[in-house]
């Protein structure tokens, strides 16, 4: 998959785009369907299948007390997408400037520097200043710019829109199960690893530790049966969600014991997949308790991931 950082001139070296549109915040079942519906549009015109978002979601310039936790990385997302089949993602920087651009002046951004056969995006999508875009004038406009626009449906679980919105009051909540079937894959937070206090180390528990950002979601404080890709391979393990009470650290982590793994990935990004909550975060009176307890976890971490 090939990725545009910034639109220097024209794309148009791609054959008959098919482009998606959206932020695909968590990339769910939702996004999942328009980007699909794209990927099938280009492969029946001989086409190229197109994302088209941003880097930051548009409410950190438009009104940045109002932006919502990010579900996911750019990293994630940007792995996802190539997984998925997107042959170009187009991720560039929603600015002051950009936000300016009436609907129509959006539109004819897509006509001049892509050329698409095909827009496709889903019911809610909006675009151009204070959002005064929306499906019905795409649809309405779609022929003056040049191409053929298609609004995908609502996707419904149980006759319940899948949203962003809800997935986020989902992590929030600690409702894992259903997150997790609204993204149609294990919430995962991606992170660079940082230096910690090798306490895990000397318990027998090595842990990689990734600071936890205020504007990223993530799951309530406690203990996680966990699988982690590092280097691009798939580890299970056990992740510690919290600010590790029995040692009074006064920072939120995440902390990953990842079973069976031993190398060095300081400063190396990990992708960490949340499948089970084990228990509550807990404060041990000594370490040997807690050191039960880990032994503890790792059992059942063996036994879920035996299943």
């Amino acid at each position: 998959m090939e990725v545009i950082k910034k639109i220097i001139g024209s794309t148009k070296k791609f054959p008959r785009p098919v482009v998606a549109l959206g932020m695909f915040d968590g990339v769910h079942l939702g996004h999942a369907e328009v980007i699909n519906h794209a990927i099938d549009t280009a492969k029946k015109i001989s086409g190229t299948a197109i994302v088209f978002t941003f880097s930051n979601h548009p409410l950190t310039v438009i009104a940045p007390d109002d932006a919502p936790l990010m579900i996911g990385s750019k990293n994630l997302r940007r792995e996802i997408f190539s997984d998925m089949g997107v042959d170009v993602l187009i991720e560039i920087p929603f600015t002051k400037e950009f936000s300016k651009k009436s609907p129509e002046e959006f539109l004819q951004l897509l006509q001049e520097k892509i050329s698409p056969a095909y827009v496709v995006t889903g019911p809610n999508y909006t675009f151009g200043r204070f959002g005064r875009g929306n499906g019905r004038l795409l649809l309405r406009e779609a022929e003056n710019f040049g191409f053929k626009a298609e609004v995908c449906q609502a996707f419904t679980v149980e006759r319940k829109i899948v949203s962003s919105t809800r997935i986020r009051a989902l992590i929030a909540a600690g409702d894992l199960t259903s997150a997790n079937q609204l993204l149609g894959r294990n919430f995962t937070y991606a992170g660079e690893v940082v230096n910690g206090d090798k306490r895990g180390r000397k318990l027998g528990f090595p842990t990689a530790n990734i600071e936890i950002s205020d504007r990223r979601a993530m799951l309530p404080n406690g203990a996680y049966v966990v699988r982690v890709k590092v280097r691009g391979k798939i580890f299970n393990g056990i992740a510690n969600v919290g600010d590790n009470p029995t040692f009074k650290v006064a920072r939120r982590r995440l902390e990953v014991f990842i079973d069976d793994f031993s190398a060095n990935i300081y400063g190396e990004e990990i992708f960490v997949s949340f499948i089970e909550k084990l228990r509550d975060e807990k404060i041990f009176s000594s370490v040997e308790d807690l050191k039960a307890q880990l032994n503890e976890d790792l059992r059942s971490m063996r036994n879920v991931t035996a299943d």
